[in-house]
């Protein structure tokens, strides 16, 4: 028999032995496939026999009434088959996702330039684009709303507004020494996914549908696609290996195409693919929301926040969609890292005609973060101080001060020891001197520097949500096949999970199989979204490992006569008394004694709860946290500009994988920082969008990396009984690009030496930072003559 010494001994020999395991830098699971072009997406699938190809007949007004809609020259076009309308659904037409609002179809009203009226299914795609644009349809024209000052004047919400507050916040500030109160415009984002809008339907024999689908969300696909179709759900399957990208626009918009796919293909009975082209793309589908957000706050002589009333408002497009939700997390996140002793927050949810924006990294999240940070900026310039001692000054900390507007507790709070070490890793203080001194000796080129925190709430703000499935069999060679409910779009989630299984038996990575997410293996799943994929996807796979496990556990106590202790799973082997076996060798001793090899697990995220009639409650299951030291140099003659140094500092907790981790934090800060300084949304006067591609919409490029970045990942456990004590790290470091823009109004600030915080809106494109430093020269100039006066009345 082996003694406590030995199996130790062994256990930690199969942490050092041990490939692919959890807290290993394991390569993304299909990286050689995506570099080889071997990785297959839904449009690279071989056509079916008989397949036809569909296009969207979409509206070209953005508001009215459909008058009269002529498809003849359309159907008569070369290739087509089959013209659909709203009149050939024989199920549900709304397809909203939470609420209705979202016509599958136009049926007489139009809401938005781009909206679904038909669909065409050709026999390719070429000839269904075209002969979708034959289309005539005559209007009754009413007035668009396009602007949220129009909506909000108008009172005109996709839902109602919502606050929450703490304290009486009118009175605080009425109290305060100092008040302060600004507007700032906060631009919308378009997904810009690799892998455009794409659904395959294939009809089964038993009237049901096959859906080959992009989309982050399969079971809300299969459910829309059955009432669509007037079916039972268990007649519909969808199929999602993988996505190029996704970043929330296939949250609930991939949803749509699959079901007018599988429209067309019931009624042919024919496959039927749709692949929105990049243009059609752009127009039909949601954005990031633009928000209108403004703030009152009342603060004492230190700079500390004494009093706050702050409201958004979401763009939100002409339905429902994901709005409300996103409204709300906005909302909680308005504080962002920040104590707000009294405070207000209001949330309007205004309804325009244009596409319906949806979710995106972030959630909202980053809309309602930026004006808090505007805020800071603002209260450090009023007062002459450094805008990090007042962000540090502000931070959230113990005892009363650890309370959200939402009344949910701030614990293990990381955020001031993180600020600590990456201002002292940086050189924060010595490089801000440096700063102020070349700026003082140049008179065209400033430098600007910012450090901001980011504070991020996990966990799905709607209750349900927040629960995971997954399947794990073993066969008799050992090998083991892995499915769960989330969706690869990128990110490395089957990766991560599969490390937690290959750590649960102690076996080499490669010998687990990840397979498609499909809902007739792991049925009611959950977005992959909200930064949670792996912690709910992963806590399901390793309670179906555990389960096989502890079979496999019992079944060895039983058929060698030894006790549970002595059992230590490593290194690909099993170790029982003086015995050792290979796990494939136990898996097929298994099965020979009729051990079941097979399990589903399942997983809900504890603690959560939240009474929005209240706005009180524990939204999140914990929070993530990072820091981001950014530094620009600005043309003040052109408002042209260049990210020179970026130092992060990010929490993820204990790390499953540090080089995916790494990944996504170097992402989505260049993603965020697009959000905030390049990509511009432009709608015409008539609602129509013109930023339609590449062309005309300009994403970040390889020469707009900064040329020093600098990347590390706070290593501390998280405290909340994630999976293997991790943190969720997609959405959170897409905030930290709120440096760049801040570090850009502290350069446009620093040509009034400090004393003028510049408006400035988002994106900060040159043109806005030209704006900007426009602002503050005039500020210089108005200051200057103000002093002369005051000089001669003096004399």
């Amino acid at each position: 028999m082996r003694n406590l010494t030995d199996l130790n001994r062994i256990t930690k020999m199969s942490k050092e032995q041990h490939k692919g395991g959890v807290g290993a830098s394991s390569k993304h699971e299909s990286a050689t496939k995506h570099v080889t072009g071997e990785a297959i997406y839904v449009d690279d699938r071989t056509d079916h026999v008989n397949q036809l190809h569909a296009a969207i007949g979409k509206s070209q007004i953005a508001h009215g009434r459909i008058k009269n809609l002529d498809l003849s020259a359309v159907l008569a076009a070369p290739g087509v088959v089959k013209v659909i309308t709203a009149e050939d659904v024989p199920g549900h037409l709304d397809i909203g996702p939470v609420f209705p609002g979202d016509p599958v179809l136009a049926k007489d009203l139009v809401e938005y330039y781009g909206q679904p009226i038909f669909a065409v299914a050709a026999k390719t795609h070429e000839q269904a684009w075209r002969a979708a644009q034959l289309a005539k349809i005559e209007y009754e024209e009413l007035p668009p709303v396009l602007d949220v000052e129009t909506a909000l004047a108008q009172q005109n919400f996709v839902r109602p507004p919502h606050s929450m507050q703490r304290g009486d916040a009118d009175q605080a500030i009425e109290d305060a020494p100092h008040v302060l109160e600004s507007h700032l415009s906060v631009g919308g984002q378009e997904h810009f996914y690799l892998e455009g809008q794409v659904s395959s339907a294939i009809p089964t024999e038993d009237g049901g549908m096959m859906i080959y689908t992009s989309s982050q969300h399969p079971s809300e696909v299969q459910k829309l696609v059955a009432e669509v179709l007037g079916i039972p759900f268990n007649l519909v399957t969808i199929d999602m290996r993988r996505m190029g990208g996704g970043f929330g626009g296939k949250e609930t918009q991939a949803a749509p195409w699959a079901c007018i796919s599988a429209l067309l293909a019931h009624i042919t009975r024919r496959p039927v693919k749709l692949r929105l082209n990049r243009g059609d793309d752009m127009v039909m589908t949601g954005k990031r929301h633009p928000f209108e957000n403004g703030y009152r706050i009342g603060f004492d002589d230190d700079g500390r926040i004494l009093g706050a009333d702050i409201i958004v408002n979401g763009f939100c497009g002409y339905s429902p969609d994901l709005s409300d939700a996103i409204v709300d997390r906005a909302m909680f996140h308005s504080d962002n890292a920040y104590y707000l002793d009294q405070v207000k927050i209001v949330g309007n949810r205004c309804k325009t005609n244009t596409v319906s924006h949806t979710a995106f990294r972030g959630f909202g999240g980053p809309q309602g973060m930026m004006t808090i940070e505007y805020a800071m900026d603002d209260i450090a310039r009023y007062l002459g101080k450094d805008p990090l001692e007042i962000r540090k000054l502000n931070l959230y900390g113990q005892d009363s001060r650890n309370v959200t507007p939402y009344h949910q507790v701030v614990e293990h709070n990381v955020l001031p020891e993180m600020i600590e070490r990456l201002e002292q890793t940086s050189n924060y203080q010595q490089r801000r001197q440096q700063i102020r001194e070349f700026n003082q000796n140049n008179r065209i080129l400033k430098r600007g520097i910012a450090l901001t925190p980011v504070k991020f709430g996990i966990s799905f703000t709607v209750q349900h949500l927040n629960q995971a499935g997954a399947l794990i069999h073993i066969y008799t060679d050992g090998s083991i096949h892995l499915n769960h409910g989330g969706t690869e779009m990128g990110q490395g989630l089957f990766t991560k999970v599969a490390q937690v299984v290959a750590e649960e038996f102690q076996v080499d990575l490669d010998t687990i199989n990840v397979s498609a997410t499909r809902t007739d293996k792991v049925p009611n799943t959950s977005p992959t979204a909200a930064s949670s994929g792996t912690d709910l996807n992963g806590k399901a796979a390793q309670n179906a490992a555990r389960n096989i496990k502890q079979r496999l556990i019992d079944f060895i106590v039983q058929h060698h006569g030894v006790e549970a202790s002595e059992i230590v799973f490593a290194d690909n082997r099993v170790h029982f008394g003086d015995q050792s076996i290979s796990f494939a060798e136990l898996a097929q001793l298994a099965y020979v004694n009729r051990i079941s090899l097979s399990s589903t697990g399942y997983y809900r995220t504890p603690k959560i709860h939240y009474d929005r009639n209240k706005a009180s409650g524990r939204p999140f299951f914990y929070f993530a946290n990072g820091a981001a030291v950014s530094e620009v140099i600005v043309d003040t003659l052109t408002g042209e500009y260049k990210l020179l140094r970026t130092d992060i500092l990010h929490d993820v907790g204990h790390s499953l994988n540090p080089a995916i981790d790494i990944g996504q934090i170097e992402g989505g800060f260049i993603q965020g920082m697009g959000w905030l300084t390049s990509e511009e949304l432009s709608w015409a006067d008539n609602g129509r969008l013109q930023t339609t591609g590449p062309a005309t919409y300009k994403i970040p490029a390889v020469s707009d990396m900064p040329a020093d970045f600098r990347v590390q990942l706070f290593d501390q456990r998280n405290r909340e009984a994630t999976i293997y004590n991790s943190k969720a790290v997609g959405e959170p470091p897409f905030m930290l690009a709120m440096s760049v823009w801040s570090a850009l109004r502290d350069a446009a600030s620093s040509v009034a030496d400090y004393r003028f915080s510049p408006p400035l809106d988002t994106p900060a494109t040159p043109e806005r930072v030209l704006k900007a430093v426009k602002a503050t020269k005039q500020f210089q100039t108005n200051a200057t003559t103000r002093i002369q006066a005051e000089e001669e009345v003096t004399a």
